[in-house]
């Protein structure tokens, strides 16, 4: 059913099938339930290499949907996604000017990889997603990179292109061997011409007194525009009463984006002064709130933004669900960004609640361009959050500059600063030929207006040394290689103007600690200390967590990391594990001295007992408990706590047990009676000046 909708209402929906990897969900009711962020992210994709090949006056509810039959453990399933919904497209009814082809492009030793495995992915310096259409157009990007060249990442662009053909081929031929014929168009209804003459009379001047006053920001050159529409739908309704005002301000709104699209083409002078090339003012700041682990603010023009920096434990590292895992090769993430943005960054009143798939889209893409700077092998988990306070074009550019400058702030030692900008494109063509443009202009550093008037949004993040994430977005049906080439071009000169600026706020990682920053340490303890550490069910631990905020992870039996918010709270929670682990003074045992040891168990091969209160249980075997031979303690009449007198003959030279005897005893006294337990009881014996030897007796462990 047809809209009276201004634009294609399209959805994508991508949905991953645990049934598909063989597994079953781990969630309570064992079942798919929304969208992950993995889905979401792959949805987009599809959306934006599909959605600028509709024709204009295609204003149906489309949805496309993509499921998931089958995943394997070798290659990424969201390019067949993109050319499994080109080749839906093309077999349809529906009038499109497709098919597309997409490959993802790999970077191994310096050597292009078109569909690189899993595997191959490892090692890659580069993932790129490259859709294209006929006549080597390019229709969508988007990557990142371990800081790749500029000029690797043009030649892979140009390889993904032609590579992207072959599909193209393919999906052509099925096209013309199963296709549907298309369905007709219906065209928009005609505007007559006296109402689009009367518009522009109306509004034209005005429109252009708009685009040239350079005083104006994004807020007052808005209400500029709308008044401007206001007024001329009242005067042409007014002057011809039969037109119906929504094809009126429709027309209205064409007129006002090709007004726009005219000036920059003739004038190269952008609606808030700027040459093409020029960029926003910019102002850096970094430590602006003191409890803060890293804070920073970056200011382009009217777009602000604010970064967090959160260090916290490892334990507090993102988990991935099972089907994200094996699609992406990580089990967990210590590095995450989030991404907020607000109705009051553009002024307005909404509604906040779940994250939108836009914040989603933003923020990973940030986050791609951060990750390649961040050390392996750091300590912590690190969240990043940006807080979107003003936006006009960009906040997600906008974000990975602050978030750069936080993380410094933070003192994680990145490998080198990272900035974003966003370029815009202007095109002039006709009769959908955009392989061969008439004219066009591209802008550096992008506004609202631009993004929202222009025909490209394309998004350009790394360090001097090379790219990190890349995402384009293009309106048109595709646009020339030669043209992306010049854009990537205008990103990297941007690029370096901008981490010149953030330096000057900070250049390198913070060396000198605040005091809220997190510490780790390590404990080691002896094996039977792990009793006496972790307490009853763990109650230690939760003890110390809840009164410290200090938690402590085991390596193994008797290694432990200790993770401190704070120095203060490492050092309370330092003298919280003495007092807990003291050790009382171990007695020098003297070798065959007579002892009270008391029985803590019954076995049976024999007793446990302990000659002191601190002392780990140690067996007293059956063979060395009395003269006679006796098959278990309870034919001694010995019980719990009973205390029993036994003789000490030292360590076994070889496997360092314990020895004691009480069959030895079974005779005259040797020897004075220790009672370790009860020092002061200790009972005096007579020596009768013989010699009892320890043939027979037994080693047992200590």
């Amino acid at each position: 059913k047809s809209q009276n909708a201004s634009f294609l209402p399209l959805v994508v929906d991508y949905r991953q099938k645990s049934a598909a990897a063989g597994r079953i969900p781990t969630n309570f009711l064992r079942r798919e339930l929304g969208p992950s962020e993995k889905e979401i992210l792959s949805a987009r994709l599809v959306d934006r290499s599909i959605r600028p090949l509709f024709p204009a006056e295609f204003r149906y509810d489309t949805q496309i949907v993509c499921n998931m039959l089958a995943i394997d453990s070798a290659n990424p399933p969201d390019v067949q996604a993109i050319n499994g919904a080109s080749a839906a497209l093309a077999l349809s009814d529906i009038p499109w000017n497709g098919p597309v082809g997409a490959v993802r492009v790999g970077l191994v030793d310096n050597e292009i990889i078109i569909n690189p495995t899993r595997k191959e992915m490892q090692l890659s310096t580069l993932d790129l997603v490259v859709t294209a259409t006929r006549q080597n157009l390019v229709v969508m990007l988007e990557g990142r990179g371990n800081v790749v060249n500029e000029n690797e990442l043009r030649m892979a662009i140009k390889k993904g292109t032609k590579e992207a053909q072959l599909i193209i081929n393919g999906i052509e031929r099925l096209q013309k061997s199963f296709g549907k014929p298309k369905r007709p168009l219906e065209p928009l209804p005609a505007v007559d011409d006296e109402i689009q003459n009367a518009v522009r009379t109306m509004s034209e001047m005005r429109l252009r007194e708009i685009f040239r006053d350079y005083s104006h920001d994004k807020f007052s050159r808005d209400q500029a525009v709308s008044k401007t529409r206001t007024d001329t739908i009242d005067k042409v309704w007014s002057s011809y009463p039969s037109a119906d005002p929504s094809v009126i301000s429709e027309t209205y709104n064409k007129f006002v984006k090709s007004v726009f699209r005219e000036m920059l083409l003739e004038e190269s002078r952008r609606c808030d002064g700027r040459g093409l090339d020029d960029l926003r003012k910019i102002s850096c700041s970094v430590n602006l709130h003191k409890p803060l682990h890293g804070s920073a603010l970056f200011q382009r023009g009217q777009t602000q933004v604010f970064c967090t920096v959160a260090l916290d434990s490892p334990e507090s590292a993102l988990r991935l669900d099972p089907i994200a895992s094996l699609d992406s090769g990580m089990k967990s993430k210590n590095f995450f960004l989030h991404y907020e943005f607000p109705p009051y960054a553009t002024g307005e009143t909404g509604k906040i609640g779940p994250i939108g798939r836009r914040e989603i889209g933003h923020g990973a893409l940030a986050e791609k361009g951060l990750v390649p700077i961040i050390p392996n092998n750091h300590p912590f988990t690190i969240r990043l959050n940006s807080e979107v306070l003003e936006s006009n074009g960009s906040s997600s550019m906008a974000t990975v500059c602050a978030g750069s400058m936080a993380l410094m702030d933070a003192g994680v030692p990145v490998q080198e600063a990272a900035a974003g900008v966003a370029i815009g494109l202007i095109t002039k063509y006709e009769n959908n030929d955009t392989k061969h443009l008439e004219d066009y202009c591209i802008l550096t550093d992008l506004l609202g207006i631009e993004d929202y008037m222009g025909d490209m949004d394309m998004k350009v993040a790394g360090t001097r040394r090379g790219m990190t994430a890349i995402q384009a977005d293009i309106k048109v049906p595709g646009i020339p290689l030669k043209v992306v080439m010049e854009s990537l071009q205008k990103a990297m000169e941007a690029r370096f103007k901008i981490l010149d600026l953030m330096d000057e706020s900070i250049s390198t990682a913070r060396t000198v600690r605040k005091d809220c920053w997190p510490v780790t340490d390590r404990l080691v303890i002896e094996a039977h200390q792990r009793s006496k550490l972790l307490g009853p069910g763990g109650t230690n631990l939760r003890r110390l967590y809840l009164e410290t905020g200090v938690q402590l992870t085991s390596d193994d039996e008797t290694s432990y990391r200790i993770f401190a918010p704070s120095e203060a709270a490492m050092h309370e929670a330092k003298e919280y594990l003495e007092n807990l682990l003291k050790a009382e003074k171990i007695p020098d045992l003297e070798f065959g001295a007579i002892y009270t040891a008391r029985i803590v168990e019954l076995r049976d091969t024999g007793v446990m007992v302990t000659l002191y209160p601190s002392m780990p249980p140690t067996l007293l075997h059956n063979s060395q408990l009395d003269q006679r031979k006796i098959a278990h303690p309870s034919a001694l009449g010995l019980q719990v706590g009973t205390e029993i007198q036994v003789k000490y003959f030292g360590r076994d030279p070889v496997s360092g047990y314990m020895r004691l005897s009480r069959k030895v005893l079974q005779g005259p006294a040797t020897a004075m009676i220790r009672n370790l337990d009860r020092p002061a009881a200790a009972t005096a014996g007579t020596s009768s000046g013989t010699t009892q030897t320890n043939d027979g007796v037994d080693g047992v462990k200590s």
